[in-house]
């Protein structure tokens, strides 16, 4: 690795001007490389990305996306043991990293495989349609396309790949392009990911580029189509988020900050419990990974005054067992600290913690490293500070030492503690601990509005809980207030940040040919030949076969009740029906489902391999015996599937439109059901 980072725009590797900004090793002090960023045309180099990574990217369909970013995550899992070999410089331990590492190669899997719940075309459409005329001649519905802009993602110390791969996941997947900044006190780490992704050649030219240094003037250049995301301390987003050019074109700004995030020990938990050993070992995981600097991390304990003393206890025997030093020296549990600026500046807040607290454990200087020089590294060891008065004293829930610290406060009552907890003004998560559901429904209602997630601590999760400070790749990572109101991740709700939702209006004909989706009142087609004759290429979006009818009898009621052992009163006991909505015996809502794909189906061996599911099915009107019903079969949309191996048959969804109707051509029933059907390529290679 060369001492001297490059940044990547362009298409090219350009190294910094002058002596750049040095990173050192955060165990010995020793030089790792310099980077910078002075002179840089970030005009330019938006510009390529808007011209060069945007088109590229918009090209592809969701699917295709999905699947370079299982390419990527493929490619990467191979290549990882380099980036933990480089991680330990900056003070993680191999279980930091993992973190790090590992999890953002998992949060780029977990984003190609929600291609699965995505539309094989180059838009989405989001929600169902608005009927906005008597007749429906005129319908409305929105449609979500990637922005023209480019993302850039500026990225926290902490998590240099993780922080990097989360944020690309999604936009990546959107059809957007990326400049993303890491700091520049751990963009090594990013630069020799970057390095291997480049090299890859996975993803089209443009659709990432690096900037390693400082990045001054990154967000001059920003146009409305642009989006920025930010993850770092909450007074550097405030400053960004009010720069002029994010102001006056109205550009997204999605913001992550480090918040004083709390643990509470419900009343139900008893010293010596399953759940109280549960709750002290969250807190020693999050004091202690990655040296306390996560913007996850416990800051603020609280638990019931009568406890506090068990709780200080015990917390301090576990925290005593943390060994200090040089992550690649054997038993060592903790390494250090990012940098001695950073050592610096938690020594810094500790030290105001301590104007209104006391020190329960730990020691700013009396403390033991193995394997390293505690005076050339940036060790700190674990603190824990106690505050018990801490609606009186709260710079507690004001102050953050970034660090391996944290303070533990009581409370008299739950309605104290949602208070104290909620003095945060507004945090990433919180965890309770409790098996209590009364305590946690209304510490939920109470606290959620402060919080953008909640963990509930028991032992009947534990086994499989992914613990306080893991936020996932399906669910929203973000906070309100000082947690910097955005959210990231969240499963499909990430991707919408880089996309456009507009209302389209027209016929439902024209929508169904622009969205390439059959909408309800557009035209029907009828089939020349049965659908299930056809292969996958050959199904057009809106044809329609409409099948022979049926006169529902008695017999198919009572024969349908035998077979499913389904002798609900409505269906066999005429006497049972006062009071009710029907006036007769009424027919199986899933005995007419069941006859109406007994209608449609056509039985011969053909290109239709299986019944895939139902999404979504409605029964709207009784049908009674005497009643004659038929049924419209319509192609509503169709989604490409890849070939697993070379082995595989070549297939795709289909979505069916099933509409059951009576003989007045009323709706009865109403659903969508997949087959998977073959594609005639198999045939023709």
């Amino acid at each position: 690795m060369s001492t001297k980072l490059h940044n990547y725009l362009q298409g090219a590797w350009v190294p910094h001007d002058g002596e750049g900004i040095p990173q050192f090793d955060a165990i010995d002090g020793t030089l790792i490389s310099t980077c910078g960023s002075e002179g840089l045309d970030y005009s330019a180099t938006l510009h390529y990305a808007r011209k060069v990574g945007g088109p590229a990217l918009r090209k592809m369909s969701f699917q295709e996306r999905g699947r370079m970013l299982k390419a990527l995550a493929l490619f990467l899992n191979e290549q990882k043991e380099k980036y933990y070999t480089l991680s330990y410089r900056s003070g993680a331990t191999r279980a930091d990293s993992w973190i790090d590492i590992d999890g953002g190669i998992g949060t780029l899997f977990a984003y190609a495989s929600l291609r699965r719940k995505l539309p094989d075309t180059r838009w989405y459409l989001d929600g169902e349609a608005a009927k906005l005329s008597k007749e429906g001649s005129f319908i409305g519905h929105h449609l979500m396309v990637p922005k023209h802009g480019v993302a850039i993602h500026i990225n926290a110390f902490n998590f240099p790949i993780w922080g990097m791969l989360e944020k690309l996941s999604a936009n990546l997947l959107a059809g957007m392009p990326a400049v993303v900044k890491p700091s520049e006190v751990t963009s090594y780490l990013s630069e020799i990911m970057v390095r291997d992704i480049i090299a890859s050649s996975i993803l089209p030219e443009g659709a990432l580029q690096l900037v390693c240094g400082s990045g001054v003037g990154i967000l001059d250049d920003l146009c409305e189509q642009d989006v920025v995301t930010f993850t770092g301390s909450a007074a550097t987003g405030q400053q960004l988020r009010a720069l002029p050019s994010i102001i006056q074109h109205s550009v997204p700004f999605n913001m992550e900050a480090d918040s004083l995030n709390a643990i509470v020990l419900g009343p139900d938990v008893e010293p010596g419990s399953v759940d109280f050993d549960l709750f002290l070992k969250e807190i020693r995981r999050e004091m202690t990974a990655k040296t306390g600097q996560k913007c996850t991390a416990i800051r603020r304990i609280f638990v019931p005054e009568d406890r506090i003393e068990a709780v200080q206890n015990a917390l301090s025997k576990m925290l005593a067992q943390t060994t200090l030093g040089d992550p690649r020296t054997e038993g060592v549990r903790m390494g250090a600290l990012v940098s001695k600026p950073q050592q610096q500046e938690v020594r810094q807040q500790v030290e105001k913690l301590l104007q209104h607290s006391s020190l329960a454990f730990g020691n700013l200087d009396q403390f033991e490293v193995l394997g390293a020089d505690k005076t050339k590294g940036a060790f700190f060891a674990p603190i824990l500070l106690r505050n018990d008065q801490p609606s009186k004293y709260t710079n507690t829930h004001q102050i953050e030492a970034f660090g391996p610290v944290s303070t533990l406060m009581p409370y008299r009552n739950l309605a104290e503690a949602i208070e104290l907890v909620n003095l945060g003004k507004g945090s990433l998560v919180s965890t309770i601990a409790t098996a209590d559901p009364r305590f946690a429904q209304e510490y939920v209602m109470e606290a959620a509005p402060y919080h953008g997630r909640i963990l509930i601590l028991n032992e009947a999760s534990a086994k499989e809980s992914t613990g306080h400070g893991s936020p996932m790749p399906l669910l929203s990572h973000g906070g309100p207030g000082r947690a910097g109101g955005g959210e990231e991740l969240g499963g499909l709700r990430g991707i919408k940040h880089y996309l456009q939702r507009t209302a389209i209006q027209g016929h439902p004909s024209m929508l169904g040919q622009i969205t390439e989706v059959y909408q309800v009142g557009g035209a029907q087609p009828e089939a020349t030949i049965h659908p299930f004759r056809k292969y996958f290429e050959d199904l057009q979006i809106g044809e329609t076969l409409s099948t022979h009818k049926h006169t529902v009898t008695e017999s198919d009621i009572i024969n349908f009740a035998n077979l499913t052992g389904d002798h609900f009163y409505a269906h066999v006991d005429e006497t049972a029906l006062e009071g009710t909505p029907f006036e007769r015996r009424v027919a199986h809502g899933y005995w007419i489902l069941s006859k109406a794909a007994g209608m449609f189906v056509e039985p011969r061996k053909g290109p239709v391999l299986l019944n895939y599911g139902l999404e979504e099915c409605r029964f709207t009107k009784p049908v009674y015996p005497g009643m004659t019903i038929g049924v419209r079969l319509t192609v509503k949309e169709k989604i490409a599937q890849e070939q697993r191996d070379e082995n595989d048959v070549p297939k795709g969804i289909v979505k069916w439109l099933v509409e059951v109707f009576d003989q007045t051509n009323e709706t009865v029933a109403i659903a969508t059901i997949l087959t998977m059907v073959r594609k005639v390529e198999e045939l023709r290679s």
